[in-house]
């Protein structure tokens, strides 16, 4: 299915995103493919986490410190733990330091700064910040290369179906999901980093918006939430044939299927 079929499938008010990039010598040409139906940024708090981890190790000065929050962030995905890395520098600091590594510029939330998933993205900013840390590991980068190796200890039960659908069982993968009180939509979103071989690096991105506006649904998910238990199947349900869909097809599109 390309990416026509999968723009034909979505509901009015819904927004999908899909970004790719593959680079590095000893292979095919650089080539880069972008896709986006509806808002042009969205959310991904969880996504941006091993960028946050990677960001946060220059700048905090007790390794030990740094890799006890830094791992379950990653891994885990651990909230707290993350929120430790951001605070500890300053969100501005954080996203400095993304931006001089990668590029890529983002900018805190304007509501409050404390709240490092409000910050706002696109799927082809997120897939060129990936790029940068996968051609560090590559280089040589410690710190790069322990946060790829923790994405590809993350369980399957956090992934939707990621490594399956770009038949890559050692991807390095992250995703994440996420209704807030006040949205009307369910985000579901995942990348995913493919070292080829070679100086060879491709990163594959989806994100997700699907609406949710079922009062009673809503009500359950908000208190299931609120109880601390586990949304993954509603957002499985809401978003994981598209997710799925966005990054085979990303996939494809760069001629590495």
């Amino acid at each position: 299915m390309g990416f026509d079929e999968l723009l034909r499938e979505l509901q009015p008010g819904a927004g999908a995103q899909a970004a790719g990039i593959r680079r590095g010598y000893g292979g095919p040409p650089p080539r880069s493919v972008a896709l986006t139906a509806g808002p042009d940024r969205l959310r991904c708090a969880s996504l941006l986490k091993p960028l946050y981890a990677w960001a946060a190790a220059g700048l905090i000065g007790d390794h030990e410190r740094w890799r006890r929050h830094a791992e379950p962030a990653v891994v885990v995905s651990s909230n707290s733990d993350t929120l430790a890395l951001w605070l500890s520098v300053g969100p501005r600091a954080v996203l400095d330091a993304i931006h001089r590594r990668t590029g890529v510029r983002w900018a805190p939330p304007n509501a409050d700064p404390s709240r490092f998933g409000s910050v706002e993205v696109s799927a082809a900013e997120v897939a060129a910040a990936y790029a940068e840390l996968a051609q560090a590991a590559l280089a040589g980068d410690p710190v790069a290369g322990a946060i790829l190796e923790w994405m590809r200890l993350v369980g399957g039960e956090q992934t939707f179906g990621a490594r399956e659908a770009l038949a890559a069982p050692e991807a390095a993968v992250k995703c994440g999901w996420y209704g807030g009180l006040e949205e009307t939509c369910l985000r579901t979103h995942a990348v995913a980093v493919l070292t080829p071989g070679g100086n060879r690096v491709v990163v594959v991105v989806g994100l997700t918006a699907q609406p949710y506006t079922d009062e009673l649904e809503r009500d359950i998910y908000q208190a299931r939430v609120a109880e601390g238990l586990p949304v993954e199947a509603e957002h499985e349900k809401a978003g994981g044939a598209l997710l799925r869909g966005l990054l085979h097809t990303t996939l494809t599109e760069l001629g590495e299927t």
